[in-house]
C-alpha cells in the first residue's frame, strides 16, 4: 500500500501539478494580453484633496509603501476624454497641481494596473504547485483511509480469534 502511494504521489502529483499549472498559465497569458491591450496608463493632475477617507474597494488599493489620499484629479482618457474625479492618489501627489500615473480603460474609467506576463506566469506556477500538493494529500488521505480500514478488520478478526479461546484461558484440562 505504502508503495502504491509513493509512486503515486510521485507521477500523479507532478503529471496533474504541471497540467494544471499549464492550464492556468495560457488562461492567465491570455488574460494578461487582454488587460495590457484594454488598459492605458494616463497621467492625472491633482486639483484639490478631499476630506473624504480611502474606499476600501477603491481600484489601485490602498496599501503600499507610500500610502494614498484621496483627491480630485483631472486626466485624459485614451481616446482623448477629459475626464474629473475622486481618485486615490500617493501621498507625495497631494498638493494641487502634482501629477500622479493612474491606470484606466478605454473609456477612461480608473482601472487596476493590467497584470504583467511575468506576474501571470509566477501565479501559474503556484497554481500548478498547489494542485501537485492538493493531489498527493488526496492520495495520502486514501492510503491513511485504507490502513485505518485494514487494521480495523484485522483487530476484529483478533477479538473473534480472543472470544473463542477467551473463556479456557489459564484453566487446567482445558486443552490450550
Amino acid at each position: 500500500m505504502a508503495l502504491v502511494a509513493v509512486v503515486l504521489m510521485v507521477t500523479a502529483s507532478a503529471v496533474l501539478g504541471s497540467l494544471c499549472g499549464a492550464a492556468t498559465d495560457r488562461t492567465l497569458q491570455r488574460a494578461a494580453t487582454r488587460e495590457q491591450r484594454e488598459r492605458h496608463a494616463t497621467t492625472a493632475v491633482v486639483v484639490h484633496q478631499t476630506r473624504q477617507r480611502n474606499a476600501v474597494g477603491d481600484a489601485e488599493g490602498v496599501g503600499g509603501r507610500e500610502g494614498r489620499i484621496r483627491v480630485v484629479a483631472n486626466w485624459t482618457a485614451y481616446d482623448g476624454s477629459l475626464h474629473t474625479g475622486t481618485v486615490a492618489a500617493p501621498r507625495r501627489a497631494a498638493p494641487a497641481g502634482s501629477t500622479f500615473r493612474m491606470w484606466t480603460d478605454d473609456r477612461g474609467i480608473r482601472t487596476s494596473r493590467p497584470l504583467d506576463t511575468t506576474t501571470a506566469h509566477a501565479h501559474a506556477v503556484f497554481a500548478g504547485l498547489g494542485a501537485a500538493v492538493a493531489a498527493a494529500g488526496l492520495v495520502e488521505g486514501v492510503r491513511r483511509l485504507v490502513v485505518w480500514r485494514l487494521v480495523r478488520r484485522r483487530y476484529a478478526r483478533l477479538d473473534r480469534a480472543w472470544a473463542g479461546y477467551g473463556p479456557d484461558w489459564g484453566r487446567a484440562g482445558a486443552g490450550s
